[in-house]
């Protein structure tokens, strides 16, 4: 991960780092042998570069957190979740989206 303003999420770190942050979180549930996941990547580090202070950007192995992924409904990745106060108000899915179109999520929700 090149970015230093993507953060890795766990099930572990998962109530700390999403439900409890201050600031709304930009979740990018992916998996490592997933090729639209990979092509997304630089826009997800792209936004969370664009956005830090103001965003948590993070990314959430599917493969290693099956609970959260059926918890919040993803049925494919990759799946960018927005989530504000501890809750998911927007959603993104598919390798297709581009920063324009994470940024437009974010600035309505945000």
């Amino acid at each position: 991960m090149a970015s230093a303003n993507v953060r890795i999420f766990t099930a572990v770190n998962w109530e700390d780092e999403v439900l409890k942050a201050s600031l709304p979180v930009l979740v990018d549930f992916w998996a490592p042998w997933c090729n639209p996941c990979r092509m997304v990547a630089p826009v997800v580090e792209a936004v969370a570069d664009a956005n830090a202070g103001k965003i948590i950007v993070g990314k959430l192995n599917v493969d290693d957190a099956e609970q959260l992924v059926k918890n919040y409904g993803v049925q494919g990745i990759p799946a960018l979740l927005l989530f504000k106060g501890g809750n998911p108000v927007d959603r993104a899915i598919g390798g297709q989206n581009s920063q324009a179109d994470l940024q437009a999520m974010i600035d309505r929700n945000a």
